[in-house]
């Protein structure tokens, strides 16, 4: 026992699994039989999502302090309407679409740091106004228009493997090299150290200005590919598809250890945090709170969670 709360002490993000595996346990409970690894099964799908934006929001967050990409949802939902026009649900069409929602991506990230770094706007208004024309233009390209996903990009959105769902699989894989990229590669350092000093990175020879778009790039398109799987799993594209992914892409991050400063990250809790997210609102819709409470408890419960996990963490 000592040991377990050693090793939680000094790993932020597993309160987040705990928080996840707590919430399933008291659901399953209640709705008993089966029932429980069906709801493990669906919360690894729709988690599966807010791991792949959350991972992108994770890095801009570690830049430090007032960093945060608020152009993600309409980044989801231009580059799925993108890609599914470019699709036009043939399959041998998947691979230009998915390329075509990169470079939806890339032109967001480019587009957004232009914001940041010639007209000097803080990061969090340059993306919420880089949202509002990118959600416009998906709305000028995607009103009337709903094409179905091919046939086998739905099926990779959708299948599953043993009850396990193949999407999460390749996402745990990406999240590895994720992980991998953050910890041990020169431009996760030095995203790392932009965000615990800016001014030291600089005088270390750390291309600030570099690491700054390559991130808010990278996080633009992990967000047009969550739009492409996410179009997918849902039978084609929407335009109010990306809306739920705002706030959720950041409080994943927070709820998995990572540093709302900055400077301090990690990949595992995205995953913990996401499927804490889902389940949580399952129980209370299992237990038929109404609406309002269900918001109100949903902030309460992270909050504590938040606050519970930090105040651990600080105790280190």
């Amino acid at each position: 026992m000592k040991q377990l709360e050693m090793f939680m002490r000094q790993h932020p993000w597993s309160w987040s699994f705990l928080a996840a595996f707590l919430t399933w346990a008291v659901t399953a409970a209640y709705i008993s039989g089966t029932g429980g690894l069906a709801l493990a099964s669906t919360a690894l799908s729709f988690s599966t999502f807010f791991v792949m934006v959350g991972i992108g929001q994770m890095f801009v967050i570690t830049l430090g302090p007032g960093n945060v990409d608020l152009s993600i949802p309409s980044t989801i939902t231009l580059s799925a309407v993108v890609s599914m026009m470019v699709m036009d649900g043939t399959n041998a069409m998947i691979l230009p679409g998915i390329l075509a929602a990169v470079g939806v991506g890339v032109l967001v990230g480019l587009f957004n740091y232009g914001l940041i770094r010639v007209l000097t706007i803080p990061p969090i208004i340059a993306t919420m106004s880089s949202s509002f024309l990118v959600q416009s233009s998906a709305i000028a390209l995607g009103r009337g228009v709903k094409i179905k996903p091919p046939a086998a990009l739905e099926w990779i959105s959708t299948a599953k493997m043993l009850g396990v769902p193949v999407l999460s699989l390749l996402v745990i894989a990406f999240a590895i090299v994720m992980a991998v990229l953050l910890n041990r590669t020169v431009y996760g350092r030095s995203v790392t150290a932009f965000g615990q000093n800016t001014r030291a990175a600089r005088l270390a020879g750390v291309p600030i200005e570099r690491i700054r778009y390559l991130t808010y790039t990278l996080s633009a398109v992990l967000a047009a590919v969550c739009g492409v799987f996410l179009a997918g799993f849902s039978g084609g594209s929407s335009l109010n598809m990306g809306e739920e992914y705002l706030l959720a892409s950041i409080a994943v991050v927070v709820i998995g250890g990572s540093s709302i400063a900055g400077g301090n990250s990690n990949v595992p809790g995205i995953f913990g945090s996401a499927l804490f997210l889902f389940l949580l609102v399952a129980m209370l819709n299992t237990f038929g709170a109404a609406a309002g409470l269900r918001l109100i408890l949903t902030g309460l419960i992270i909050v504590g969670v938040v606050t519970f996990a930090g105040g651990r963490k600080e105790s280190r």
